[in-house]
């Protein structure tokens, strides 16, 4: 039976980016263009603009870096919440947003790591219809690329509560491998799904392959 949830957007963005020079939601993207007028966006604007086309609205989780992301957060529409133990780690920021998520009346979310490009519309849109044409006992649909899992995926209520019961000393692979049979995963032909950006020299190798 298909389903068609009202899915919200979360954005991971909490992380203190110690091995980055500079918080890694503000980095520029996409890479500027010789003889073309720089672009202002960066990893945060533009995951919340592509998140913007495909879900009802979108949360980003900041942590100490709340007000240095609050201004991007807000000019492109999106709502900010505050995770404000973010040294717990990843897991924590995650309840945080899914938390927010289903006090504002939704029960599915595209969840999204701010250390990375966003995906292209198309590949949200494959994992979206993935996702409502699953079987009732899929809580999650993942992507897929070249045999890496990646990001962003969706996950329904079910899910969504096992990260919620969770204690905050576990960490979201935990969660998904102890339910690893409710968990789809759909090959997409967008290598950005298993991009991870944490250095300066990984972040100059992104812009040369995306150049």
């Amino acid at each position: 039976m298909s389903r068609s949830p009202s899915f919200a957007g979360v954005i991971l963005a909490a992380g203190e980016s110690a091995r980055m020079d500079m918080d890694k939601a503000l980095l520029p993207w996409p890479p500027q263009v010789s003889g073309r007028t720089p672009s202002k966006e960066t990893f945060l604007s533009a995951a919340i603009r592509s998140l913007t086309l495909c879900t009802d609205f979108v949360i980003v989780v900041a942590g100490q870096n709340e007000a240095t992301l609050a201004p991007v957060v807000y000019a492109c529409g999106a709502t900010i919440v505050n995770n404000p133990d973010s040294s717990r780690g990843q897991f924590s920021s995650l309840q945080v947003g899914l938390r927010e998520v289903l006090n504002r009346g939704r029960d599915a979310a595209v969840i999204a790591l701010v250390d990375r490009p966003p995906v292209s519309a198309q590949t949200i849109q494959i994992l979206q219809a993935a996702f409502e044409s699953a079987p009732r006992d899929i809580w999650a649909v993942a992507p897929e690329f070249g045999g890496q899992h990646g990001h962003p995926y969706l996950a329904g209520r079910e899910l969504i509560e096992a990260f919620l019961q969770a204690p905050a000393t576990a960490t979201a692979r935990d969660i998904e491998q102890q339910h690893q049979q409710h968990i789809q995963y759909v090959p997409v032909s967008d290598p950005l799904v298993a991009v991870n950006v944490s250095t300066p020299e990984e972040y100059v190798a992104l812009l040369e392959r995306a150049k």
